[in-house]
């Protein structure tokens, strides 16, 4: 097992360490329960003009409720020893928490749905007045937006099951493609330019959102295009994990159309784009103005390799027991396939000044959010923007107004090695973070490389399929007779 680097707790062992938030965890199943809560509440109070408010508890909750218990319940920067990780991470309790999501969510979807087009069909309250509707629909694409990160939970395990559990948590939101792009695409990609799911210092979250909206589309058609393309097949197939993803909310959505008539379709799409922008705020959020440094040299050059001061932490715990640890996005982009329970914290991570909550709220007034961001990026590069990924349009203004120390050279941070430029036949090769290995006798026909394609024929823009961080020269040659 692997020493955790800078970890918050001394070393200890698993007879005298137990998971201080076990049962914390529970409270993530708050979130598909706010329907629930709110109709609840709707009934207890029918008689009165203002009851419809508890309709809009989806917001409320978000934006106000947990942003305050973040600021009164504090920190939490403990990590998990390095001798339980192993144990932590295979008990199953933890994996049935984010299961268990979805059942209620999907029970709460279409009785939502059907409140708001036909009304409350057990105790005579009869129609829901405009805004009433409305503001269920965007307490439902709330659930249907932290649904989306149980689906990133889920999308980022090795066992096909979770992964297909993922793409059924997407299918509310209409945003199945979030499933690839976001494992093939952002996970490769991030704190840089070529990402659109990655912050730029000097855009707004207005300003980000159809940038990555639009590109994170693209992103992912492009991911499973050349996939096919690399097995000689057109993309246009039910295997097209952008196609199959957005076929179950087709079949959702048209369920829900002929049960109930089209006059549910807008807050179909209202409760969709409610919920795939609060995915997309957090994204906002989690890289603002990072930037990995190009290294090595001539062709070989490529972007460093993904560490813990490229995106922004937060131990809120109120947020952090919400969303399954992912304020610890730094550790995650690290090892992807880690499961929630067993995320650290890193002491050179960024820090953001209160929970991802907050942060939304924030992020919605942009000259608020840039007075609080805009000095932790320029003290996080020690003054000198330069190193920071900086909006295009604002650049020289930005430079201007933050111009770097005279005495600083702007200076690449390591160069590839003479041992990963040279050409060697590879028979075998290993991912060297999460295990994936590659072996030339058996290929991958899911990647689209048949058996016997050679190592040195892998594209060397391929990164690895599993964890989508480490990329073809990061991976470690194995004898074939180690391969299991």
């Amino acid at each position: 097992m692997d020493t955790i680097a800078n970890s918050t707790v001394s070393a200890s062992s698993t007879e005298n360490w137990t998971d201080p938030k076990r049962y914390l965890w529970l409270i993530g199943l708050v979130v598909p329960s706010l329907f629930f809560v709110g109709y609840g509440g709707w009934l207890a109070t029918g008689a009165q003009q203002w009851s419809g408010l508890w309709f809009w508890v989806g917001p409320v909750v978000v934006l106000v409720v947990v942003p305050l218990i973040d600021l009164v319940a504090g920190l939490d920067r403990s990590n998990p020893p390095d001798d339980v990780i192993e144990a932590l991470e295979n008990d199953r309790y933890y994996r049935w928490i984010t299961y268990l999501f979805l059942p209620i969510q999907y029970v709460a979807f279409p009785a939502a749905m059907y409140l708001i087009v036909e009304g409350d069909p057990f105790f005579g309250g009869g129609e829901l007045a405009l805004w009433e509707k409305v503001g269920l629909a965007i307490s439902i694409g709330v659930i249907g937006g932290i649904g989306i990160n149980t689906a990133h939970e889920l999308g980022h395990k090795k066992e096909s099951h979770e992964r297909w559990l993922s793409k059924i948590a997407l299918a509310q939101v209409f945003y199945g493609h979030f499933y690839i792009e976001h494992n093939r695409g952002h996970h490769v990609r991030v704190a840089t330019p070529d990402d659109p799911a990655s912050a730029r210092m000097g855009e707004n979250f207005y300003q980000f959102w159809p940038r990555t909206v639009a590109g994170s589309l693209r992103s992912a058609w492009r991911v499973e295009r050349k996939r096919y393309a690399r097995k000689q097949q057109h993309p246009f197939r039910i295997g097209n994990d952008v196609l199959n993803a957005w076929l179950m909310s087709v079949v959702l959505w048209g369920a829900l159309v002929a049960w109930l008539g089209v006059g549910v379709l807008p807050f179909l799409v209202l409760q969709a784009v409610v919920g795939f922008s609060l995915l997309e705020i957090v994204n906002f959020m989690e890289h603002y103005g990072m930037l990995r440094q190009k290294v090595g040299v001539g062709e070989r050059q490529r972007y460093e390799r993904v560490d813990p001061t490229h995106s922004w932490n937060s131990n809120n715990i109120a947020t952090n027991v919400l969303l399954y640890h992912l304020q610890r996005h730094s550790d995650h982009h690290a090892n992807p396939t880690r499961r929630y329970q067993a995320l650290r914290d890193f002491e050179e991570s960024p820090v953001l000044p209160t929970g991802y909550a907050g942060m939304i709220v924030l992020a919605l007034v942009p000259p608020l959010y840039r007075r609080v961001m805009d000095p932790r990026v320029l003290a996080h590069y020690r003054g000198d923007l330069r190193l920071a990924n900086l909006a295009p349009r604002k650049r020289d203004r930005l430079l201007a107004a933050y111009p770097p120390p005279a005495s600083q050279e702007l200076v690449s941070t390591e160069e590839l090695s003479a041992a990963q430029a040279a050409a060697v036949e590879v028979l075998a090769a290993r991912c060297p973070g999460c295990g994936y290995t590659y072996s030339v006798d058996t290929g991958d026909e899911h990647e689209g490389f048949a058996a016997g394609t050679a190592w040195a024929d892998i594209p060397d823009t391929w990164c690895c399929p599993d964890c989508g961080v480490r990329e073809k020269v990061d991976f470690v040659p194995v004898d074939r007779e180690s391969v299991s």
